[in-house]
């Protein structure tokens, strides 16, 4: 699998929060390339379907949830009335006459089964063999607090492949991350943090922050950090100060092939983020700018597809990612169970 071009597939991908779809209500959303209908039944129940109508490619997000006999409820294209449930079947095409005979349960939409998990709403997009999920959704720990504290979304334009490899970048702090209450480029140690292979994907096991990141020190006590990265693009960092938690989720979701939506969402039961709320919501918004910004410096040079030079070990997640990835794929589609080749290791490297 070339880097930088193939999409992951029977896999649950983040669409959005729990709370961004009001219960009869549609919202338009692109995932691999496809625009995407989410919505929300009136009971509550959230669905995805492809946000075409196969009648004339009006987007069906533009319409309306209707109510059919019995009360089951459905999607109304704005164009010409034609409805669709919230399985992708369509039910009714209101400018059939009685004599018209037309079986409209042959005809429909596709449908994306989806989930909702801890707040959030993932889709699963299935690979070329269809079929429903055989997995549930990801589960994250350290979801404390009630809702999130933080949910800010951002588009780099760049693959998921670049965006994944830069959230996972060590090395790349003291230049890109310049700030008085995080770090300075002449703060840099030698860093040394053991890893382990975790569900489909690895772990920077628990460990104590670096003295040079100023900001775990506003949590007081004696904080630990575990980072994990999970395929497709979803890697979150659980801190615990005692009995306190916070879970700081990155969610990437590929919109097409140069746009990727990356989602921050944190939660907490830390009285820091009563006092000090909106500084570090503009904190977390302020780093997401920083690597937006350095995905636009490297695009012109990535337009080239120059060959990546990766080293070790600053790079090995990296590396891992795409092992990651091509064996994803390949058990996919040979129908077996996923095997990890992460190996457990320690890496050093300097930041």
């Amino acid at each position: 699998m070339a880097f930088g071009r193939g999409f992951l597939s029977d896999i649950w991908y983040f669409l959005a929060s729990t709370t961004a779809v009001k219960p009869g209500r549609l919202a338009r959303y692109e995932l691999l390339g496809e625009p995407v209908v989410l919505g929300r039944t009136r009971a509550g129940e959230v669905f995805a379907l492809k946000d075409i109508c196969p009648h004339r490619a009006a987007p069906l997000s533009a319409g309306r949830m209707a109510r059919e006999a019995g009360g089951r409820e459905s999607i109304e294209c704005p164009y010409h009335g034609w409805r669709f449930g919230t399985d992708g079947v369509c039910t009714a095409i209101p400018s059939l006459v009685s004599d018209q005979v037309q079986d409209v349960s042959r005809i429909g939409v596709r449908r994306y089964p989806a989930a909702e998990s801890q707040g959030m709403i993932f889709v699963w997009v299935p690979g070329e063999k269809g079929g429903e999920p055989d997995q549930p959704p990801p589960v994250f720990p350290g979801v404390v607090g009630g809702a999130p504290k933080l949910v800010d979304t951002m588009e780099f334009d760049a693959h998921i492949d670049h965006a994944v490899v830069g959230l996972m970048d060590p090395a790349h702090g003291p230049y890109v991350h310049q700030q008085w209450w995080w770090r300075s480029s002449r703060s840099q140690h030698e860093k040394s943090k053991r890893f382990e292979p975790r569900t489909a994907g690895f772990a920077m096991v628990r460990h104590q922050p670096s003295s040079n990141s100023r900001a775990y020190a506003l949590l007081g006590g004696q904080p630990l950090t575990e980072i994990t990265f999970r395929l497709p693009g979803l890697r979150w960092e659980h801190v615990t100060v005692g009995k306190r938690q916070v879970l700081a989720l990155t969610c990437l979701t590929p919109l097409t092939e140069t746009r990727t939506r990356i989602t921050q969402l944190a939660w907490s039961d830390h009285p820091i983020f009563a006092l000090a709320g909106p500084l570090v919501r503009a904190g977390a918004r302020r780093f997401l700018k920083q690597d937006g910004d350095m995905v636009n410096l490297q695009n012109p040079g990535l337009k080239a597809d120059p060959s990546l030079l990766w080293i070790d070990d600053a790079d090995r997640q990296a590396k891992w990612y795409q092992a990651l990835k091509t064996e994803w794929a390949a058990s996919r589609r040979e129908g077996r169970a996923f095997v990890n080749p992460v190996e457990a290791a320690t890496l050093r490297w300097v930041s």
